[in-house]
């Protein structure tokens, strides 16, 4: 049975898999392997491009209740949209840097690379060490009312 749990850590997993696969990439970079960076890279676009559009699939088409306790818990998805403000842009980025690579556009990829890494950053850092590896079921979150002033 899918859970949000089961989802989360998941993509937890695929996050990290594609991290190693980006810092083998800079590291093939650093000994001046060009070629080898950019058949990483697209190794790398390919499995993010894929959990997302499966994270997609999943939540909006196959069980779009799925989420639901993510989105009663006021301190969850406030957390969830902390994280996604650094996933968002960092999947166009990567789209822009696959495109600026394999265009060999060189100067304009490497100035987006530095901005691309540091969203690549966040969101690794709030998907794998901020968002939680349990999730209650939509049945035992209670939303928190809080008022202001």
């Amino acid at each position: 049975m899918l859970t949000p749990t089961l989802v989360i850590l998941s993509l937890k997993t695929a996050v990290t898999a594609v991290t190693i696969l980006l810092c083998l990439s800079l590291i093939a970079l650093y000994r001046g392997n060009v070629s080898l960076h950019g058949r990483i890279n697209m190794v790398f676009f390919i499995l993010t491009l894929g959990a997302l559009f499966i994270f997609e699939v999943v939540t909006r088409m196959l069980d779009p209740m799925l989420f639901q306790s993510i989105w009663k818990d006021a301190d969850l998805s406030a957390k969830l949209r902390i994280h996604l403000m650094f996933a968002l842009p960092s999947a166009i980025l990567m789209g822009v840097m696959l495109f600026t690579g394999v265009k060999h556009k060189a100067v304009l990829h490497k100035r987006i690379s530095w901005l691309f890494l540091i969203c690549w950053m966040g969101t690794f850092l709030t998907g794998i060490f901020w968002l939680p590896n349990q999730v209650k079921p939509a049945s035992e979150v209670t939303t928190k009312v809080t008022r202001n002033g």
